[in-house]
C-alpha cells in the first residue's frame, strides 16, 4: 500500500523557490514588501506543491482571522449577489477571504450577528448591509472590530459608511424619462416606515425631478412596496393600470426585479415598451442587459463600493493598536451613473 504524501510545509515552499521562510509568509499574508520576482517563485512554488496555509495557525499568532464577514438581506437578489463577487474580489488582493451570510432583514438576526459575543467574533471586520437595525443596535458591536455599514440604513458617526447618493441618481433616472417626452410618472417603491431610508431618498429624487420642472407628481401614482422582488413590480403595475385617468407613461422602479415585474405586466396588459410606458430600473443587473427589452437603470459603481468598504476594514485593522486609538469613522461615497438601453428608447435603426 502506498502512503499519502505529507502535505507541503513552508520551508518546502521557502526551498523550492529559493527564498527564506520569511519571504514565503510574506507572500502567503499578502504583504507588499516583496520583489515581483521573488513573489512570482513563491506562486510558482506553491502551486506546485499544493501548499495550504495553515490558517488556525496563523489566526493564534496574529490575534487574526483571516476572515470578512459580508451580510446582507437576501443573496438571491441580484444586486447583492453580484455586489459579493466584488468584495470577494479586492479581498483577495489583501490576502483575505469573504464568508457571506445573509439576514432576510430580520431584526433578529441583524442583531445576533452583530452582538459581540455571537457571530461577528469570528471575523476581523464586518460588511453589514441592514434592512432593519436602529443606531440603538450599534453598540452591541465590538468596538475593537472593524464594522462598515452599506446603503442609508442606519449610518451613523461612529462607523464607516459607504454609500451613493440615492436622491440625485433618482432624481437622474425621473429627468431622463421627462427628457423623452413623457409628462405622466409613476414610481414604484416608497417605503414610508423607519426603515425604509434607501426607498424614502428615491422617492425624494422622484419629486425634486418633478418640482425642477414646476410640478408635482401625483401621490396616487407612487406606489408603496415593503420588498423590491419580480412580483412586487408586477403586482404595482398592475395598480397603476387599473387607475382611473389612465396609465402613466413612464415609470421609475426602484430596483430592476421590479421594473422587470413591471415590464412584464405590462406586455400582458397588450401595451408596449416603450412606446406606450417607458420603464427605468436601478442597480444595473447582468440580467437587465439582456432581457427584452433591455433595461434602462441607473448603474452605482459596484466596484467602488465593495472597494471602498473593504479598503475601511484594512485601515481599522492598520489603525489597531497604536497609539491614536482607532481610526476615525469616515462617510465614503460611491458614484453612479444613467445607462440608457431599450425600456426607455426603443431599438436602434
Amino acid at each position: 500500500m502506498t502512503g499519502s504524501m505529507a502535505p507541503a510545509r513552508l520551508r518546502d515552499v521557502a526551498a523550492r523557490a529559493g527564498v527564506s521562510i520569511r519571504t514565503v509568509s510574506n507572500v502567503v499574508n499578502g504583504y507588499a514588501a516583496v520583489s515581483n520576482e521573488k513573489r512570482a517563485r513563491v506562486e510558482e512554488a506553491v502551486k506546485a506543491l499544493s501548499y495550504r496555509p495553515n490558517v488556525l495557525a496563523r489566526g493564534l499568532k496574529s490575534g487574526r482571522s483571516g476572515l470578512i464577514a459580508l451580510v446582507v438581506p437576501e443573496l438571491d437578489v441580484p444586486y447583492f449577489a453580484e455586489l459579493a463577487r466584488s468584495v470577494v474580489t479586492v479581498a483577495r488582493e489583501y490576502g483575505y477571504t469573504v464568508v457571506i451570510d445573509q439576514t432576510d432583514g430580520e431584526p433578529d438576526r441583524e442583531r445576533e450577528l452583530l452582538h459581540r459575543d455571537g457571530g461577528a467574533a469570528l471575523f476581523d471586520g464586518v460588511i453589514l448591509s441592514p434592512l432593519a437595525l436602529t443606531r440603538d443596535d450599534l453598540p452591541a458591536f465590538d468596538p475593537a472590530r472593524p464594522l462598515v455599514l452599506l446603503g442609508e440604513r442606519v449610518a451613523d458617526s461612529t462607523h464607516d459608511h459607504v454609500s451613493i447618493d440615492n436622491v440625485e441618481a433618482a432624481r437622474l433616472a425621473t429627468e431622463h424619462l421627462f427628457s423623452i417626452g413623457r409628462t405622466r410618472l409613476a414610481a414604484i417603491g416608497d417605503q414610508p416606515y423607519e426603515t425604509g431610508e434607501t426607498a424614502q431618498l428615491r422617492t425624494a429624487g422622484f419629486v425634486l425631478a418633478h418640482r425642477n420642472r414646476g410640478l408635482e407628481p401625483d401621490p396616487a401614482r407612487v406606489i408603496p412596496r415593503q420588498k423590491f422582488h419580480f412580483s412586487d413590480g408586477a403586482e404595482a403595475m398592475k395598480q397603476l393600470l387599473e387607475q382611473p385617468g389612465g396609465p402613466p407613461d413612464g415609470v421609475f422602479c426602484f430596483n430592476d426585479l421590479v421594473a422587470m415585474g413591471a415590464i412584464r405586466t405590462i406586455l400582458d396588459a397588450g401595451l408596449r415598451v416603450p412606446e406606450d410606458i417607458a420603464v427605468v430600473g436601478f442597480d444595473d443587473i447582468e440580467a437587465g442587459r439582456y432581457q427584452t427589452p433591455s433595461l434602462t437603470t441607473i448603474a452605482p459603481d459596484r466596484a467602488r463600493i465593495a472597494r471602498l468598504a473593504v479598503e475601511s476594514i484594512m485601515r481599522h485593522l492598520g489603525e489597531a493598536g497604536k497609539d491614536g486609538g482607532p481610526a476615525a469613522a469616515v462617510e465614503l461615497q460611491a458614484g453612479h451613473s444613467l445607462v440608457i438601453r431599450e425600456s426607455t428608447v426603443g431599438r436602434a435603426t
